[in-house]
């Protein structure tokens, strides 16, 4: 074979594949648009759900109750001497 000749035939052997590889591209993107037109069409979307209105958070207790303090004051004073030690 004379190298003039592989040449040729390496040319166009990247143009077979460029160009099959391009085809292939064009018709993907043909049928993507053409699936995307058709579900928009005839399946839209739902329209979102109304938003609930917020409640007013409910009123704290007014005073703690006076055993609850004093078991966080020990359990605190619990933690600090062992952490100390």
């Amino acid at each position: 074979m004379e190298p003039t000749n592989m040449v040729a035939e390496g040319v166009e052997l990247m143009f077979l594949g460029m160009g099959s590889v391009f085809g292939f591209l064009i018709l993907l993107v043909a049928c993507t648009s053409a699936m995307s037109f058709i579900l928009s069409r005839y399946f839209p979307e739902a329209l979102p759900a109304p938003k609930k209105t917020a409640r007013k958070p409910s009123a704290a207790p007014a005073s703690v109750d006076p055993d609850v303090v004093a078991a966080i004051g020990a359990a605190l004073k619990q933690h600090r001497a062992r952490r100390s030690s």
